[in-house]
């Protein structure tokens, strides 16, 4: 499972907004995508982590459908 920041109606948003005046603290509204990840051998992996690195991000290689 992966969660990806949400897509949000105006609604929702104002739902969000209200909440984090409420509680003084930011609010992330993240959306749970189903995916499996891939099993990789060990110099693709690196090859992953090497651009994770450049990058400054988390990457996940997941199995196609």
């Amino acid at each position: 499972m992966l969660y990806p920041l949400a897509t949000l109606e105006a609604e929702k948003l104002r739902a969000i907004k209200s909440l984090e005046r409420d509680i003084g603290s930011p609010v992330v509204a993240l959306a749970g995508v189903n995916a499996d990840s891939a099993a990789l051998p060990d110099e693709q992996l690196k090859k992953l982590q090497q651009l994770e690195e450049e990058l400054g991000v988390l990457l996940v290689a997941v199995r196609p459908n």
